[in-house]
C-alpha cells in the first residue's frame, strides 16, 4: 500500500502511541462490513487496521454482515460499517456491548481511542452512584448515540453510553453515524447531536449532558 493512501499521517500515529501507553490487556477489534452495499466499510476497515497496528495489545477479526450473518446475530450488529470492541482475555472474548455504527471518523476518532483504553483497562471509571445503579438492573438497556463527524460535543456523549456498557452486562451502548443511517435517525426524530436514544424511544438526551443527568434519565426510562 503506498505511504500516501494512509489514513493516519505520522502525527496522528505517534500521539495515538502515547495514548497506547495506558493499555493494560488485550483488546479485540470486531468489524463487520457488507460487500458491494456499504459506503464507508473499507475506509471503516483500513482505519481499524491502521489503529490496531499501533499496539500488540490489539487485534483485529473481520466478518461480513451477510456472509457472516451467525457472527453479526452473536454480536448484535445488523448495520455497516459495524464495529464491536471486546475485551480478549486469552483468546476467550468478553463483549462488554460497546459498538458503533459507521465509520468512527473526525471527532468520534477520539472516542474510538478513549473506548480501547477502558475497554483494555477492563475499568468503566464511571462514579460510585452510577455503578451501583447499574449493578441493580435486571433488564435490558439499549443505548444509541446519534452523532456526526464534526460534532464536537458528540464524542462525551458516546464515550458516557459506552461506560456504561463497559460497566453493565445489561448494557449495549452503540455510537450511530447519522448522516450514514438517515432512515433510523428520522425513526427517532433526529434533528440536533448528541442524541441519544434509551430503548428504543422510552427515553431521550439532546446534547452532551454531564454522568448524574444521563444517570437520571436512564432510571426515568426504566421507570425506576
Amino acid at each position: 500500500m503506498p505511504a500516501t493512501t494512509r489514513l493516519l499521517d505520522d502525527n496522528i500515529v505517534s500521539q495515538v502511541k502515547e495514548v497506547f501507553a495506558d493499555l493494560k490487556d488485550p483488546v479485540k477489534v470486531i468489524f463487520f462490513g457488507n460487500e458491494g452495499q456499504c459506503q464507508y466499510c473499507d475506509d471503516t476497515r483500513q482505519l481499524l487496521e491502521e489503529v490496531t497496528a499501533i499496539s500488540d495489545k490489539l487485534s483485529l477479526d473481520v466478518y461480513d454482515l451477510s456472509a457472516n450473518a451467525d457472527m453479526a446475530e452473536q454480536y448484535h450488529v445488523d448495520k455497516a460499517p459495524g464495529i464491536v470492541i471486546a475485551a480478549d482475555n486469552g483468546g476467550e472474548i468478553a463483549d462488554y456491548g460497546v459498538r458503533y455504527a459507521g465509520i468512527p471518523s473526525g471527532h468520534e476518532f477520539s472516542s474510538l481511542i478513549t473506548d480501547l483504553v477502558r475497554v483494555s483497562q477492563r475499568d468503566s471509571g464511571l462514579s460510585d452512584a452510577t455503578r451501583e445503579f447499574l449493578a441493580t438492573l435486571t433488564e435490558p438497556v439499549n443505548m444509541m448515540v446519534f452523532v456526526t463527524p464534526t460534532c464536537p460535543y458528540c464524542p462525551r456523549a458516546v464515550i458516557l453510553a459506552h461506560q456504561m456498557a463497559i460497566e453493565s452486562p445489561m448494557v449495549e451502548a452503540e455510537m450511530v453515524e447519522a448522516m450514514e443511517f438517515p432512515k433510523l435517525s428520522d425513526q427517532y426524530g433526529v434533528s440536533g447531536v448528541p442524541h441519544t436514544t434509551i430503548n428504543y424511544g422510552k427515553g431521550t438526551v439532546v446534547g452532551a449532558v454531564p454522568e448524574a443527568h444521563m444517570l437520571q434519565e436512564l432510571k426515568n426510562a426504566l421507570g425506576r
